[in-house]
């Protein structure tokens, strides 16, 4: 009994350790993501915070961590365009060296990595020289996947699909089937729009929908469920158990009811994030080590049900 056992941990730990090696080149059938061989495959993981507000963050240890102890699949390198230091469009060459780490650091260990252009306002000749960039690099390693825009605000639908165009057009003359992860308005929740009006010319594109589930009640989760009956294929790309500003108290039902609604639906998922601002969202404290390692004490209300559910459902 004990060999048996021993037999089936192995077989997990070794399934973790090589989880992109395992899957290969990710693609889009129909609404749902699948693996190289056509099986669906679910992505669960987390974000990093704005990495102009929390650099610190920004390195191959922490990747290590969250993959070895969060049992994460994928991670979220979210960009700073414009807000904080040293942000994108005032320093893109430290910016850039942020991200790369954290691709990395994904590379390196054998899982997803999400570069995401992290701002809520156009920016297309700065977006299309980062992405040419980032593609060039690293778009013959299946680990990438790109989110072109990660949560318009304002903009319309008409607005960000000429963006959403101009930008994949960039990505795949340089890399011709990796993911693209596509937003819509309203801070990703109008996944409707895209889904009566898809960009079409192109493989392997998702649209991302951003959940926060103090806030957003069942009605987004019926909107998305008629999207996917309408063949919008849906990747959760942000999300969280409290209010949409980040804070409030956590909301342990209403999240519970979205995770057993994804997990229903193949859906992949991100949690926001791996920072530690004074917020609840953020799920680490300020005791928290800058290369991981860290310990229960170290983590939040949400890091530690983040943890939680990532090392039960990522086994």
């Amino acid at each position: 009994m004990k060999k048996i056992v021993l037999f089936l941990l192995v077989i997990t730990f070794s399934s973790q350790a090589q989880f992109v090696k395992k899957n290969g080149k990710l693609k889009v059938e129909g609404t749902q993501l699948v693996n190289q061989d056509g099986d669906p495959i679910v992505l669960r993981g987390v974000s990093l915070g704005w990495h102009s507000l929390w650099p610190r963050f920004y390195n191959k240890k922490v990747v290590k961590w969250l993959k070895k102890d969060w049992h994460c699949n994928v991670v979220r390198a979210a960009m700073g365009v414009e807000h904080g230091d040293n942000n994108y469009l005032e320093n893109p060459s430290s910016s850039k060296k942020k991200v790369e780490a954290i691709i990395e650091g994904a590379i390196k260990e054998n899982i997803y990595v999400i570069v995401d252009w992290h701002s809520h306002n156009i920016n297309l000749a700065e977006a299309k020289v980062f992405f040419d960039e980032i593609s060039k690099r690293y778009g013959n390693y299946p680990n990438i996947i790109y989110e072109v825009f990660n949560e318009p605000d304002q903009e319309t639908w008409e607005e960000i699909k000429a963006y959403s165009e101009e930008v994949i057009s960039i990505i795949r003359a340089n890399d011709p089937n990796n993911i693209i992860l596509v937003g819509s308005p309203k801070w990703d929740q109008e996944v409707q729009l895209p889904a009566a009006d898809p960009i079409v010319g192109y493989d392997n594109l998702m649209y991302t929908m951003h959940f926060y589930a103090a806030t957003h009640e069942k009605w987004l989760r019926d909107r998305v469920d008629n999207a996917i009956k309408d063949g919008l294929p849906i990747f959760i790309s942000e999300s969280a158990g409290m209010e949409a500003t980040g804070d409030g108290p956590m909301d342990y039902k209403a999240w519970q009811e979205y995770v057993d609604w994804m997990e229903s639906k193949k859906l992949s998922w991100i949690t926001w994030s791996i920072s530690d601002k004074d917020e609840t969202c953020s799920m680490l404290k300020k005791t928290a080590s800058s290369t991981g390692n860290w310990k229960d004490k170290d983590l939040k209300e949400s890091g530690r049900k983040t943890r939680a559910y990532l090392r039960d459902l990522n086994n």
